[in-house]
């Protein structure tokens, strides 16, 4: 096992603090990749690979990078959804890299939903 460095400390806790603003409600934004063993399949790690890498490039500290299971829609994969606080999710489908950084530049960081990677409007969730 190698030794943690100092930076990795920062690292850590940076992490951690997401965290935290995910359980305290403070995160403005957050990123769901589904990776069921279809998304993973069909390529979700480097949907989360490139958006992890995206949110450390541009120091997006109010923005959280999660995982789920499967979404039911096996076809449509890689998928995430984006939830800004106060509006409903988007479901994306059909990703690759380029598309995910394209979201995460305008729907994230910006607020425009990218309509042509957008299935759906709204949450599955009943009551």
């Amino acid at each position: 096992m190698s030794k943690i460095k100092p930076e990795d400390l920062g690292k850590i806790r940076e992490r951690m603090a997401r965290t935290m603003n995910l359980r305290d409600g403070d995160a403005r934004a957050k990123v769901t990749v589904h990776m069921g063993t279809c998304g993973i399949a069909a390529g979700a790690r480097k949907i989360m690979s490139a958006l992890l890498g995206l949110v450390e490039e541009k120091d997006a500290k109010d923005v959280v990078i999660t995982t789920s299971g499967c979404a039911g829609l096996c076809s449509r994969e890689p998928m995430m959804t984006v939830e800004l606080k106060g509006e409903a999710p988007i479901k994306y489908v059909d990703l690759d890299e380029e598309k995910a950084g394209k979201i995460f530049s305008d729907h994230v960081l910006s607020g425009t939903v990218v309509e042509e990677y957008a299935l759906a409007i709204g949450s599955e969730r009943v009551g």
